[in-house]
């Protein structure tokens, strides 16, 4: 028992190397778990803003394309469309379009420029995607209908400019997404200039 003096010097050398080694350890498990909550490349391009050509919606027509995995309409608006906006205000739940979209778009169309309409394609009741009916007096929506949205799943419908009819199921009108013109015939969705 004689030589079990304890060397202090090499006792605290073997301290800071496991230590040093586990701090190591920690930090090589550490990165990878903190790495997989970041989103990836496919998630940051699904989220990303959507660039589209209007030029090539015939008058009267709508497209759809995808922003963050939800259906935007974009709708090419005839004069007779825009017309008969103004006509059944007084149906309508929110006919100044008081919400659902950005302050540029608070006007009677609901839109930067009138003949483009830009909303996201989802009922604001249980977010069911309505069918177009984009033709007044459209077979099954009655001689009185100006032309719209019917969302098959509770009956709610919305004018040409996504606001909704009083009575229907959806308690405010769709959604305007952030957007804004790159040019005359191209729409940036998901970015509207003022950091949206």
């Amino acid at each position: 028992m004689e030589n079990q003096e304890v060397d202090q010097g090499k006792r605290r050398f073997l301290i800071a190397a496991t230590a040093a080694m586990g701090g190591v350890a920690t930090i090589a498990v550490a990165v990878p778990f903190v790495k997989s909550m970041l989103p990836s490349e496919r998630a940051k391009a699904a989220g990303a803003p959507v660039e589209v050509d209007v030029s090539k919606i015939e008058t009267g027509a709508m497209i759809t394309v995808e922003w963050q995995g939800k259906p935007v309409w974009i709708v090419n608006r005839s004069k007779e469309m825009l017309e008969l906006l103004t006509n059944h205000n007084d149906k309508l739940t929110d006919p100044d379009g008081l919400v659902q979209q950005p302050d540029y778009c608070k006007t009677p169309t609901r839109s930067i420029k009138p003949e483009y309409m830009v909303v996201v394609g989802i009922c604001t009741h249980l977010g069911c995607s309505p069918s177009p009916k984009l033709k007044p007096g459209e077979e099954g929506m009655g001689a009185d209908w100006p032309g719209g949205f019917f969302c098959p799943c509770h009956g709610s419908k919305f004018d040409l400019a996504g606001r909704v009819f009083q009575g229907s199921p959806a308690p405010t009108n769709l959604i305007v997404p952030p957007y804004q013109y790159l040019s005359d015939t191209r729409v940036l969705i998901g970015e509207d200039g003022k950091g949206a």
